[in-house]
């Protein structure tokens, strides 16, 4: 009898707790399925951020068109490809213009700049042209006085917003 605790004893002493090769292995597993789930999120943050962008624009330039058709008098979006912003203004008197203020944050004047939106800060405005400006206006009937496209770039996702010279209609198609 002795002889048998002696070995139980030296048996207790030798067993060590280590994961075993399958354990390894599912770990292993499961971090590469989280891995192959995180990356095309990550990956995809510069394309969803365009898309909304350009919707964001292209709503924009339909509230300027609508602005202007109800109150009778022309609106203008002015982009500044520089600063990655633009800005909506309302013609008061002949060729004197007046940055509108925003109709859901009250008492802020009508500026979107991507750069400092962290939802947008991935987008850059490529390049704006409206018959060589970089404004587009609507008359108090909602045709603009020149069309034009504006271009949009988040790393390699491009995508282009036409502005029809005539009936202003708006359209907004991947690449340029």
């Amino acid at each position: 009898m002795p002889q048998d605790r002696k070995i139980k004893a030296v048996k207790a002493q030798n067993t060590s707790s280590s994961f075993t090769m399958i354990e390894i292995v599912i770990v292993v597993v499961i971090i590469a399925i989280a891995a192959m789930m995180a990356i095309p999120m990550m990956t995809s943050a510069a394309g969803m951020q365009i898309r909304s962008a350009a919707n964001m624009i292209a709503a924009d330039l339909e509230y300027a068109k609508s602005m202007a058709i109800s109150r009778g008098r022309s609106y203008a979006v002015v982009f500044h490809d520089s600063s990655e912003s633009y800005q909506i203004e309302e013609e008061t008197a002949p060729d004197t213009w007046e940055l509108i203020s925003h109709p859901v944050k009250k008492g802020f004047p009508y500026v979107v700049d991507f750069h400092s939106d962290k939802r947008l800060d991935k987008v850059d405005i490529a390049d704006v042209d409206f018959n060589s400006t970089d404004k587009v206006t609507f008359d108090c009937l909602g045709s603009p006085y020149n069309g034009g496209v504006i271009k949009l770039q988040a790393g390699d996702t491009k995508v282009r917003i036409d502005v029809e010279p005539v009936t202003g209609f708006i359209s907004i198609t991947d690449g340029w």
